[in-house]
């Protein structure tokens, strides 16, 4: 797990928290494979809402896919960290900003991809997103998400416990506030010009996760 060594502590008794929660969601978790596939071929560059670490940054890296790359997320601390992580491996076309999504999205255009997030992002907030960030894409651009969508199943029952957990832990900064519906997503996506296409990424986790690839 060379790029989970990215996220080992300075001090040999600091605090790795993040070396071992990049080693399990590396080795456990297929988003990231799963993006890189769905990004490969193309060269225009790339926002990351909601990057956390930043371990999207070096996947795409290690995978090959050397776009120009720039992460933004809420909590200060992750980004700090993410800055300090990519500094140590050379990712010179990073870049990592501190920002609120559920009020703001930067400007862009290329590729956008949106991890985990949309369901920490009110509605109807999380429409008005999903509007602006197929308006970031360019001819041959994608927009990527990953997902808990909400229908019912069990899956969807342990992503939100999961998430809820994350948040009284401190992980996430945010509670979840509204998972998407799969076919109303669908819907707004190929309203807008899109090619679409819902693919299950569930991998070896009890998680209801999607990736959705919408083409321009």
């Amino acid at each position: 797990m060379h790029i989970a060594r990215a996220y080992l502590p300075e001090h040999p008794l600091g605090n790795r928290w993040d070396y071992y929660y990049s080693r399990a969601k590396l080795s456990s978790d297929p988003l990231y494979p799963g993006v890189s596939e769905a990004l490969r071929g193309t060269d225009a560059p790339l926002l990351d809402l909601g990057c956390g670490l930043g371990l999207l940054a070096h996947t795409l890296y290690a995978d090959g896919i050397r776009v120009p790359y720039r992460g933004v997320d809420s909590d200060a601390a992750k980004i700090r960290r993410a800055v300090r992580a990519a500094a140590k491996v050379g990712l010179k076309d990073a870049r990592f900003d501190t920002m609120d999504l559920s009020r703001e999205l930067p400007s862009h255009r290329g590729n956008v991809v949106i991890l985990d997030v949309l369901q920490f992002i009110p509605y109807p907030a999380q429409a008005q997103a999903i509007d602006k960030m197929i308006a970031m894409l360019t001819p041959g651009a994608k927009l990527v998400i990953r997902t808990g969508l909400d229908d019912g199943t069990g899956r969807a029952r342990i992503t939100r416990a999961v998430d809820l957990f994350s948040r009284a832990l401190g992980w996430m900064n945010a509670m979840p506030r509204y998972y998407p519906d799969g076919e109303a997503l669908r819907a707004r996506l190929l309203a807008a010009g899109l090619q679409v296409e819902f693919t299950p990424l569930f991998g070896r986790t009890p998680f209801n996760n999607w990736r959705i690839v919408a083409s321009k």
